[in-house]
């Protein structure tokens, strides 16, 4: 049994990009489906770098052993539209407060450089993420898009909240 209350919520480092694949890829898996480092995933080999010269963040959460959980946020439409991305969390801490708090971290920063809207796609599959956004206030649309940026192709819903 693991000791979650020492947890933190932290900017990315090279350092992290094991961490945050692996952990990524076991989400994925969960849902039967692998990275593609090739293709959709490429984010993530440089995180730590590439949402920052974007003018996003991307962070983790961390027991410093392990990465537990991902967030970012990256402007969309400046400056009044952002996109949240890559909120994941280790199967262990789901229905915590951990995402909860990833996900205060993400409207918080987005409000503190001045969007006052998010908007942001999920996989269809994801269906208890679904149901956390919706009850952190964000609406899905209805509208669906078609990715093949993958292994295999998959469907995202759209999402939004004003902030």
């Amino acid at each position: 049994m693991f000791d979650f209350t020492e947890l933190c919520i932290r900017r990315a480092t090279s350092a992290d990009v094991v961490g945050v694949v692996a952990l990524i890829d076991a989400v994925y898996r969960e849902y039967g489906e692998l990275l593609c480092l090739e293709g959709a995933d490429s984010d993530l080999l440089t995180a730590h770098e590439s949402y920052a010269a974007r003018g996003g963040e991307f962070v983790v959460l961390t027991d410093e052993l392990r990465i537990l959980g991902t967030h970012a946020i990256l402007p969309l439409r400046p400056p009044a539209v952002c996109t949240f991305r890559r909120l994941y969390l280790d199967n262990s801490l789901r229905g915590q407060r951990w995402g909860k708090q990833l996900m205060n971290w993400a409207i918080e920063a987005a409000m503190e450089r001045g969007f006052s809207r998010v908007e942001f796609w999920s996989d269809t599959r994801f269906s208890r993420a679904h149901r956390f956004f919706e009850r952190q206030g964000f609406t899905r649309t209805g509208e669906v898009r078609d990715m093949r940026d993958g292994h295999v192709p998959y469907r995202e819903y759209f999402f939004s909240r004003e902030l």
